[in-house]
């Protein structure tokens, strides 16, 4: 059951752990997933394939909100994080409430860490890169899926209400 692979923030180390305590290289990626399309399967399908267990961080409510302005998310983040989990590719989901990643990151600290194409290893943010060194993390940028944004297929949406 997809519900099995959603853990606290609390539990995430021990998971992590037991994980990396069998063998496994242990891949994280985070986002908003607010509308899950084919750019996401794709990704988070592309993620898992650079290891053996991919966690994926999903952004609260709030910090969605913070970060995509009035209206988002269209789903609540316990809904988000339960579409996620049901993924095949996806081992784990835990979400967090900050705008950024960082104490995510920290509690998984995987042997790599993913971004989408639209992101360059310089781009990221300070505190996360910080944090990705003290832990050895790798990063991996894979491409984009063009054409699939949950920001544009909402605008399509507003469309064809008009």
């Amino acid at each position: 059951m997809s519900s099995d692979k959603i853990i606290s923030l609390e539990q995430l180390p021990r998971q992590a752990r037991d994980l990396r305590a069998t063998g496994k290289k242990i891949v994280a990626t985070n986002g908003c997933f607010d509308l899950l399309h084919v750019g996401h399967v794709r990704y988070l399908t592309a993620a898992r394939a650079l290891g053996d267990s991919l966690i994926v961080g999903v952004n609260a409510d709030e910090s969605v909100r913070s970060l995509k302005g009035p209206g988002r998310p269209v789903n609540n983040q316990t809904d988000r994080a339960e579409i996620v989990a049901a993924l095949e590719c996806v081992d784990l989901v835990a979400i967090f409430p900050e705008m950024r990643a960082t104490k995510f990151l920290e509690l998984a600290a995987p042997d790599i860490y993913v971004k989408g194409g639209d992101y360059k290893t310089g781009m990221l943010n300070p505190e996360e890169g910080a944090v990705l060194k003290r832990i050895g993390a790798k990063v991996e940028i894979v491409p984009l899926e063009q054409g699939y944004s949950t920001s544009d297929l909402l605008a399509r949406l507003a469309k064809l209400r008009k």
